[in-house]
């Protein structure tokens, strides 16, 4: 007779059969027996999500975690409204564009229309549901599926949505805007609906971001048909910067957008800059003085346990995981040693910049210098792989207890000389400091260090502007990431800009 471990793994061996090269399984009720089923609860690995529905969950995970939910947030989705409804439903058209844009956040509740839909609320884990709408949806030519989910196709989301959209989601809307090179597809879906007061505010709003050529030709096409079209523009604000009709990825405009949407936010709410410091070793000193403090709260808030001991035996040089079998194996002392080798690096960076370096220069050049400094002696160890060194993640991450979900790996590709680019070109330190840190943070480019890195470019880019360097108390952490995650998924930055700003 199998023993417990072995029926266990019998069950696992089910699960696995229904997970996705993420780990992710969606199943329904009548895909495990019942004896797999019940098994696999008791032991943490799977969770109900509504009755007769279930996604895989990890053992270690406490009550009211939600990483397991908000990682099979969009498979479930996807699973659950093809059981339902078959091939015969999609998001509504505002929810449609905002995934066209790469905004992955989980919404508070997503709204599903199909003709075989109940106009039913369906309450899932932590506050959020599906919203079923018994709605008509639009031909098959005009949706399309994005990674499971069946959306309104990018032109048919634009001539469906009102005028609220661009002023709750502006940088949503910017970016689907930006993803149209040719205009005769929307021009198609105008004339044939007759929709006048849409061609107006969509005419408005191509202008808005830059684009007269499309606004122009929109308003000449609909009134050359014979309709009286004004032209209405429907974003609260102008855009300063134009953006750049070439690219292709919503996730460069994105990262623009964004940045110019936040900047002023910044500016207003972040003591005024002060003058470059002129004693170089004495401001390199200050920050050299700051490593313990900062090392304990940046690594207590990735949740290593770290003494004050273990960072000045770090510093002091007496760690040696070649000869120490418990250093080898301590997974705090390599993040610990990691961390040192890190902030070395970065004073390293801090230095060009005080020596009249441009500050986003410097970073495109050595960000993989810190990032290969703060995960060595975890590969020294065997812990990790060496070619986890190698550059930005190939796989997709997820944050913990976050609705946000970072860029895919294509994007992270897409996404990250922008934001070099950005520093490189922004004039205002605190802006580059604030700014840099949510960025790199948001597109989340390694699979692990990204908070520590961020914390990291945040005072390298303070120093640009004559900063002290600032720590991140871990007593904090909870304001901390919830600014961070308003920022991220809400998009209002004004908590993390003030949380950031009133730090000693």
């Amino acid at each position: 007779m199998a023993n417990p471990s072995e029926k266990l793994a019998l069950s696992l061996e089910e699960l696995k059969k229904f997970q996705n090269d993420q780990g992710i399984a969606v199943i329904k009720s009548s895909g495990l027996s019942r004896t797999h089923k019940e098994r696999l609860i008791k032991n943490g690995f799977l969770k109900e999500v509504l009755k007769g529905w279930y996604i895989s969950s990890r053992p270690d995970e406490l009550p009211g975690d939600t990483i397991s939910w908000y990682m099979s947030f969009w498979k479930f989705a996807a699973v659950y409204l093809n059981s339902r409804f078959g091939d015969e439903w999609c998001l509504s058209p505002e929810q449609s564009l905002s995934i066209h844009a790469g905004n992955l956040s989980v919404p508070r509740q997503l709204l599903v229309r199909s003709p075989k839909a109940s106009n039913n609320i369906i309450q899932l884990l932590h506050g959020i549901s599906f919203l079923d709408l018994k709605l008509e949806i639009p031909d098959r030519p005009s949706m399309i599926t994005i990674n499971g989910i069946q959306v309104y196709s990018l032109f048919e989301g634009l001539t469906a949505i009102g005028s609220d959209f661009y002023k709750s989601n502006p940088t949503d809307a910017r970016t689907c805007l930006s993803m149209v090179k040719d205009v005769s597809g929307l021009l198609n879906k105008l004339l044939d609906g007759g929709k006048s007061i849409v061609a107006g505010r969509l005419a408005g709003a191509f202008r808005n971001i830059g684009n007269n050529k499309i606004a122009n030709e929109i308003i000449n096409t609909m009134k050359s048909a014979g309709y009286d079209v004004r032209e209405d523009d429907p974003f609260k604000e102008k855009l300063i910067w134009t953006l750049d009709k070439k690219v292709l990825s919503p996730y460069v405009n994105r990262i623009t957008l964004m940045w110019q949407q936040y900047r002023q936010t910044v500016i207003e709410h972040f003591p005024p800059v002060k003058e470059l410091a002129s004693d170089i070793e004495g401001y390199l000193k200050s920050v050299e003085e700051k490593y313990a403090e900062d090392a304990y709260h940046s690594l207590s808030i990735e949740g290593y346990k770290v003494t004050t001991q273990l960072i000045e035996r770090v510093r002091a040089g007496n760690w040696n995981p070649e000869a120490n079998e418990e250093d080898r194996r301590e997974r705090n002392a390599m993040a610990a040693r990691g961390y040192y080798q890190a902030f070395q690096a970065v004073k390293s960076s801090i230095r060009k910049i005080l020596e009249g370096e441009n500050a986003g220069e410097v970073v495109d050049d050595d960000l993989g210098i810190w990032y290969r400094e703060l995960f060595s002696p975890s590969v020294a160890a065997g812990l990790i792989k060496a070619s986890d060194l190698a550059g930005y993640r190939n796989g997709q991450v997820y944050i913990k207890g976050s609705k946000h979900t970072p860029l895919n790996p294509e994007a992270v590709r897409d996404a990250m000389p922008v934001l070099f680019d950005l520093l490189r070109a922004e004039t205002e330190p605190s802006v580059r400091a604030v700014l840099g840190h949510f960025i790199l943070v948001y597109i989340h480019p390694y699979m692990d260090g990204n908070g520590r890195i961020g914390r990291l470019l945040f005072n390298t880019m303070l120093a640009s502007g004559g900063y002290s360097w600032k720590v991140i108390p871990v007593e904090k952490r909870n304001d901390y990431m919830e600014s961070l995650e308003k920022a991220s998924v809400e998009q209002d930055i004004t908590d993390f800009v003030k949380f950031l700003a009133n730090l000693k």
